[in-house]
C-alpha cells in the first residue's frame, strides 16, 4: 500500500463528517450541536460514544456543542444526576458551549402547544393511558379515534388552561398532536404531548404540573438552540418524522436529526433499569461499581479519559446495530496505561523467600525505572533485605522443559536487583511449600554475574520488611456470556448469566512507594496487571482495582 493510499484511508470520514462537509460546501458554515441527556440516572459508556461525537464534531469544524438536560419528567430526576452529568463530561475532557436545561424553555413549549391547539393540530384527550394504547391500533390494523378528537378550538384551550392551573388530578387528561389514527409509523397516531404530573421539579418547583413528552420538547428545543446536527443514537431513526413535524406544524428553525448506531457491547449491559435493579439488590457496590458499564465506575476502575476518547474514536461512527467486543475497550486502555502509568512492584499470591547469604540486617536500596516509556517519569528507590515475597507462580518444583522462572537449583534475576539461586525448598507438615531458601551472588547487581553468566528469567519481589499490606480487588466482566440475555444454555433470566467470579477479592504486598499512592492514579504492577487506588482506600487500609490485566486472558478463558 502505497503512502498516499494511507493518508486517504487515515483521513476517511465517517457519514456524518460528509453530511457536515456537504452542508458546509453548500454554503452552511455554523455547526451547532448538542449533548441531551435526561438527568434520571448515571450516563454508561454508549454516553461516552455520544459526547465524544457531539463535542468532537463541534470541535473539529469550529463549532459549539451545548449541554442540554431533558429535565421534562420531574419524577424520575434529580440534581445529583445532573452534577454526575457535569462531572462526567468533563472528566472526559471537554466542555460545553452553554448549559441549558429543557426546563428553560417550559413558557414556550406551551405557547407553541397552545398555538398548535389553534391550528387545530391538537386536542385534549379524557382517555387514560390504557385505553389510549389500546385505541393505537396495530402495525397491520389502523388506530380508533379518541371521543374527544373533534373537540372545538375553544374547549381545547380552555381545557389545556386548567390543565396547567392544577384543576385535574394525574392521569386525568393529556394534550394529544391531532396526526393521523391510520398513519403506518405508529408514532404519527396522535402522539401525547403533555402529561399531568403533580411533582416538584429539581429547577422549577411547583410552577408547572404539566409536563411536555420527549418527541414534542426535543425537536423544539433544538429549534430554539438553533442546533444544526442533531445527533441520535439509531432506535430515534423512527422519531425523526414526528421531529420534522412539529418543526413544520410551528414554522420554527429547522434543526435536522441524525442518527449513529449505539454502542454495545460483549460481556456488558446497558439497560438502565436492570443496571437500576443490580443497585438495589446490592449485587454491585453501586453506580460506581468498577464492574458497572457507568462513565463513574469506569473512572473508578482506572480508566482514563484518553483510553474513552480512543475507543470511542476505534469504534467509529455506523449507521448500523453491531455488537463490540470489550477487548477493544480494554486494548485502549492498556495503550494508554502503558505511557503513563508508573511501575511499581506488588506480589498477589506470595511464597516467602529467605536469602541465606545475605547479611543479617542489612538494606539495599535498588534503583527502579518508573516508566521505560517516559524518560521524564526518573527513578525511584526500592528496599532489599533478606526475606522477600516473590509470586507462588514464579516458582515451580517439578518445571517443564523451557520454563524459566525460580526452581530448585535454578536461577532468575530479581527485577531491578541481584540473580538468586534456589538452594532449598521448605514445606509444612501437609506438604504445602511454605519458604525457599536461596543464595543471591553479590557481583550480579548491574545486569551481570561474578562469572558473565545470564539467565532468561526476571521475576518481580517485595522485601517483608519493608513491604505495604493491601486488599486488592480484581474485576472481571459482570457476565459469564458475551450476550448478557443470551438463554442458549438453558438460563431463562439474564441474573442467571452473572458472574460469580466478577469481583475477586485477595491480599497483596506491595512495595512502600505504593504507601501515599493517590486515589485514582494509574501504576503498572509490573508483570501483573495496571491498579489504581480506589476510593475506599485510607492511609490504614489500602485498596487497590485492577483496572486490566497485562494481556487479554478473558476473551481466551472463555473462547
Amino acid at each position: 500500500m502505497t503512502t498516499e493510499t494511507n493518508e486517504v484511508k487515515e483521513k476517511s470520514l465517517n457519514f456524518l463528517e460528509e453530511i457536515i462537509e456537504e452542508s458546509m460546501a453548500k454554503g452552511e458554515k455554523r455547526v451547532q450541536t448538542r449533548f441531551p441527556p435526561e438527568p434520571n440516572g448515571y450516563l454508561h459508556i454508549g454516553h461516552a460514544k455520544s459526547i465524544c461525537i457531539n463535542f468532537g464534531l463541534a470541535k473539529k469544524y469550529g463549532g459549539l456543542c451545548n449541554l442540554r438536560f431533558d429535565d421534562t419528567n420531574p419524577v424520575k430526576e434529580d440534581v445529583e444526576y445532573v452534577d454526575s452529568i457535569k462531572r462526567d463530561i468533563k472528566w472526559l475532557g471537554f466542555d460545553w458551549a452553554v448549559e441549558r436545561y429543557a426546563s428553560d424553555y417550559f413558557d414556550q413549549l406551551y405557547d407553541w402547544a397552545v398555538l398548535l391547539i389553534k391550528k387545530g393540530l391538537a386536542y385534549v384527550d379524557d382517555q387514560t393511558q390504557e385505553q389510549i394504547r389500546e385505541n393505537r391500533g396495530t402495525v397491520s390494523e389502523p388506530g380508533k379515534p379518541s371521543p374527544w378528537r373533534d373537540r372545538s378550538v375553544e374547549e381545547n384551550l380552555d381545557l389545556f388552561e386548567r390543565m396547567r392551573t392544577g384543576e385535574f388530578e394525574d392521569g386525568a387528561k393529556v394534550l394529544r398532536a391531532k396526526i393521523d389514527m391510520a398513519h403506518p409509523n405508529m408514532l404519527f397516531r396522535d402522539p401525547i404531548m403533555y402529561r399531568i404530573i403533580h411533582a416538584e421539579h429539581h429547577r422549577t418547583g411547583n410552577k408547572w404540573c404539566i409536563y411536555p413528552m420527549y418527541d414534542y420538547a426535543h425537536g423544539q428545543s433544538d429549534s430554539i438552540e438553533q442546533i444544526t446536527h442533531s445527533i441520535c443514537t439509531l432506535e430515534f431513526d423512527v422519531h425523526r418524522p414526528l421531529y420534522d413535524w412539529f418543526i413544520e406544524a410551528l414554522e420554527i428553525y429547522p434543526s435536522h436529526q441524525y442518527e449513529f448506531a449505539r454502542l454495545n457491547l460483549t460481556y456488558t449491559m446497558m439497560s438502565k433499569r436492570n443496571l437500576l435493579k443490580l443497585v438495589k439488590e446490592g449485587v454491585v457496590m453501586g453506580w460506581d461499581d468498577p464492574r458497572m458499564p457507568t462513565i463513574y465506575a469506569l473512572r473508578r476502575k482506572g480508566y482514563t479519559p484518553a483510553s474513552v476518547r480512543a475507543f470511542a474514536e476505534m469504534v467509529g461512527v455506523a449507521k448500523r446495530d453491531n455488537v463490540i467486543d470489550l477487548g477493544k475497550m480494554e486494548f485502549c486502555v492498556r495503550e494508554d496505561l502503558n505511557k503513563v502509568a508508573e511501575r511499581r512492584m506488588a506480589v498477589l499470591n506470595p511464597i516467602k523467600v529467605v536469602i541465606t547469604n545475605w547479611e543479617e540486617g542489612k538494606v539495599e536500596m535498588r534503583k527502579a525505572v518508573n516508566n521505560p516509556e517516559n524518560e521524564a517519569a526518573g527513578m525511584r528507590e526500592v528496599p532489599m533485605s533478606k526475606v522477600l515475597y516473590i509470586e507462588r507462580d514464579d516458582f515451580m518444583e517439578n518445571p517443564p522443559k523451557k520454563y524459566f522462572r525460580l526452581q530448585p537449583g535454578g536461577e532468575v534475576r530479581l527485577r531491578y536487583s541481584y540473580l538468586i539461586k534456589c538452594e532449598e525448598v521448605i514445606k509444612d507438615e501437609e506438604g504445602n511449600i511454605v519458604e525457599l531458601r536461596c543464595t543471591y551472588d553479590p557481583l550480579s547487581g548491574e545486569g551481570s554475574s561474578s562469572d558473565g553468566r545470564r539467565v532468561k528469567g526476571v521475576i518481580h519481589w517485595v522485601s517483608a520488611e519493608h513491604a505495604v499490606e493491601a486488599e486488592i480487588r480484581l474485576f472481571s466482566p459482570l457476565f459469564k456470556t458475551e450476550d448478557p440475555f443470551d438463554t442458549s444454555e438453558g438460563q431463562t433470566s439474564w441474573e442467571e448469566n452473572l458472574n460469580p467470579e466478577s469481583l475477586v477479592v485477595t491480599k497483596g504486598y506491595l512495595e512502600p512507594a505504593l504507601k501515599s499512592a493517590e486515589v485514582g492514579a494509574p501504576f503498572q504492577f509490573e508483570r501483573v496487571g495496571y491498579f489504581c487506588a480506589d476510593t475506599d482506600s485510607t492511609a490504614d487500609h489500602l485498596v487497590f482495582n485492577r483496572t486490566v490485566t497485562l494481556k487479554d486472558s478473558w476473551a481466551k478463558i472463555n473462547k
